[in-house]
């Protein structure tokens, strides 16, 4: 097997046993991602140089016995929101310029550095993260591993994409309506949205408190350790969490036995969902019950909140860009500087309105997770389709929030939520389940995806680049 094939989890366990090293396992995953870029796109940049001297320093440090910390030597990417101190941050926009001297680290990068994670560059973006595929004026578009015709999914296509195909073994995505776990179900990796505040997020998001930062990994078990590094406080964000009340990756233990699932597979008949994404979905749910929980085929009690979302979603958008000059409006992604302007309409009596749907959906999930541990619903309605649409071809959706009508709500609600791959459809493309869990319940999320890996329901196999 090769590096670029293992888990965080497997390059530790080989560095510690002195089987490989933190240089090969970087220059591996180097070269991947040189290879798969020009078929994927999935970098707007490699840090190659920066990369290799990271890995030589965790490399002494592991062979004098004194690593660094839960991920040195680790091959990690992150998505080009985040900041990474030495290199710019552009955000998939033409309107950010590289100039300057980028001379700080987003939190969530701070804890790697801390932790001797190894940096390999930045993934694509949208355009600010705007929507739910991976394509930019700046970047062009990301295409999906496992059939480069579709898409990636969005906005942490990118991440996703780097991921699937061995290119880091761990990366940073964000999350503000399902942007790590639509990429990660279309991909077919794992995604986690840890609850609101649990990751550190600076500078602070455009979307404000719908967006989340969290792992993108191959498994549970990868995505706790990460958890477990970049969940600390930062004091740059004054809504961040305290620390957790123990390790998330020593909670991964215990099984799904016992455990209240509520089964949704269409949000009450409110989601027409693909047939073969329906049925994956069902056999897993029913393996989940084979590992014993306790499971009930029920709905959440809420009709869908995509008017509330779109309220608060664009008007992010549109105070983002709202001092853009006129030459800087034209160099937007249309679509974005189209709903950038129509949100610039929403008065502030319609953006509270929204604010209290919003209230409301925390409530009703409040009360029904009394009753249930965890929610599962498939993550998305369908498997990946044409690269470049915003939409699918034929669709009678405008917009990326049509076809993504499980994973916004949880932005809402700020709830933990993440996304497993449990098979795919006719044409080999993944599909993923979602599993929802009350807001601080990450473990419980993390818990019972791990049961999923370890009794082999779901599965995040690397993908064979094409030539390989």
């Amino acid at each position: 097997m090769q590096l670029t094939d293992l888990t965080a989890v497997q390059l530790l366990d080989g560095y510690r046993k002195g089987e490989f090293s933190p240089v090969e396992a970087t220059e591996e995953a180097l070269a991947r991602a040189r290879r798969i870029q020009p078929e994927v796109n999935a970098f707007v940049r490699l840090t190659e140089e920066d990369a290799l001297a990271r890995a030589r320093q965790a490399q002494a440090r592991w062979r004098r016995g004194e690593p660094a910390g839960l991920l040195d030597g680790v091959p990690v990417t992150v998505k080009d929101i985040f900041l990474l101190r030495g290199h710019p941050t552009l955000r998939g926009s033409k309107t950010v310029s590289g100039q300057g001297s980028w001379t700080e680290d987003a939190p969530s990068v701070a804890r790697l550095r801390e932790h001797g994670a190894v940096f390999l560059g930045k993934t694509t973006t949208p355009e600010f993260g705007w929507k739910g595929v991976t394509d930019s004026p700046l970047s062009g578009i990301t295409r999906n591993p496992h059939d480069p015709s579709r898409t990636a999914g969005g906005s942490s296509g990118g991440s996703a994409a780097a991921v699937a195909l061995g290119a880091g073994a761990l990366s940073l995505g964000t999350d503000g309506g399902g942007s790590i776990r639509i990429p990660a179900a279309f991909c077919g990796i794992f995604g986690l949205k840890p609850t609101y505040g649990r990751v550190p997020l600076y500078p602070a998001s455009p979307y404000g408190t719908l967006s989340h930062a969290g792992p993108m990994t191959r498994d549970a078990a990868d995505a706790a350790l990460l958890l477990d590094v970049i969940g600390a406080p930062d004091p740059r964000d004054w809504s961040a969490l305290p620390p957790a009340p123990g390790s998330f990756t020593e909670g991964l233990a215990g099984g799904v036995r016992g455990l209240r699932v509520a089964y949704s597979p269409s949000l009450g008949g409110q989601v027409a969902v693909d047939p073969q994404v329906a049925a994956a979905v069902r056999r897993a749910v029913a393996r989940l019950a084979g590992l014993g929980a306790y499971v009930e085929e029920t709905d959440p009690d809420f009709s869908d909140p995509v008017e509330a979302f779109h309220t608060l979603w664009f008007s992010g958008a549109a105070r983002l860009t709202e001092h853009f000059s006129p030459h800087k409006r034209q160099l937007l992604d249309p679509a974005l500087r189209k709903v950038c302007v129509q949100a610039a309409r929403h008065s502030a009596l319609e953006y509270l309105a929204a604010v209290d749907v919003r209230m409301d959906l925390g409530r009703r999930m409040g009360r029904f997770h009394e009753a249930y541990d965890l929610l599962v619903t498939p993550t998305l309605p369908v498997t990946a389709f044409e690269a470049g649409e915003e939409v699918p071809k034929g669709s009678a959706h405008r917009r990326w929030t049509g076809w993504t009508p499980f994973t916004y709500p949880f932005n809402l609600t700020q709830q933990p939520a993440a996304t497993v791959p449990v098979g795919t459809d006719g044409a080999g493309l993944p599909v993923g389940m979602q599993l929802v869990a009350a807001r601080h319940r990450d473990d419980l999320v993390l818990r019972a995806a791990h049961a999923l890996y370890e009794a082999g329901i779901a599965s995040s196999a690397p993908v064979t680049p094409a030539g390989s």
